[in-house]
């Protein structure tokens, strides 16, 4: 590997080691079991499925109801919201993840900066066998969602347990919005994967949004270092 040893390597998790879109699919399928299950409704996934695919994130419980003939029971929405969150998630890493990650030759340390319900995101790293894998691992939820990123703690607190200079420092993730702007000013370097079938498919509007470079697999990471290290 070309990272040097004694350098970091910190992961977002959703869409860079793995696609949401299966964690969404995995939801919507333990919710409609469970609607099945307690009221006797069948192939409500299927709607959350149609939903989704249309490009929709927001409300597609509240449609799938609507078009399941269930319109208007926020209850009903609210159990099923929190049957998606807290399931245990059918959904494996991705392949050039799982071996970039699994490389015996790998000398960086490995990290993971991850948003979102603290208990949904710890399932997600379960079923993914990560704790296994990577070396420190912070959920910024547990802080309260105002230390989500682009909030800065989680990325000093890397910084404090890492004890390695700034430059060293190299944060993988997907979404300019919100994922580059915290580690760019604390002078880490920042790559975007830009994975094929990912949710946020938006790129960088503002300067400091934007990545040092971008990739669309993990296997061509680390050419990608050894571009940067030797860039003016």
């Amino acid at each position: 590997m070309c990272e040097p040893r004694g350098g970091v390597l910190v992961f977002d998790l959703d869409d860079t080691l793995y696609l949401e879109s299966d964690f969404a699919k995995s939801g919507f399928e333990a919710a409609s079991a469970w609607l099945d299950r307690e009221m006797g409704v069948a192939n409500f996934a299927d709607h959350c499925h149609a939903i989704f695919a249309t490009g929709r994130r927001s409300r597609v419980f509240d449609e799938a109801l609507a078009a399941a003939g269930m319109a208007g029971d926020r209850t009903l929405t609210a159990k099923l919201i929190e049957v998606y969150r807290q399931h245990h998630p059918r959904i494996a890493l991705a392949p050039d993840a799982l071996e970039y990650l699994c490389n015996p030759a790998r000398k960086a340390r490995l990290a993971l900066i991850t948003d979102g319900y603290a208990a949904t995101q710890m399932a997600k790293v379960k079923a993914l066998g990560l704790e296994e894998i990577l070396d420190h691992i912070i959920y910024t939820d547990v802080w309260g969602p105002k230390f989500w990123k682009p909030h800065p703690r989680a990325f000093e607190a890397i910084q404090e347990w890492s004890g390695v200079p700034c430059a060293e420092l190299v944060y993988v993730a997907d979404n300019p919005a919100k994922d580059f702007i915290a580690p760019r000013r604390l002078g880490w370097r920042t790559i975007q994967i830009a994975r094929i079938g990912r949710i946020h498919m938006a790129s960088a509007t503002k300067p400091d949004q934007r990545p040092d470079a971008v990739i669309t697999s993990l296997l061509d990471l680390d050419a990608c270092l050894a571009t940067l290290r030797t860039a003016p």
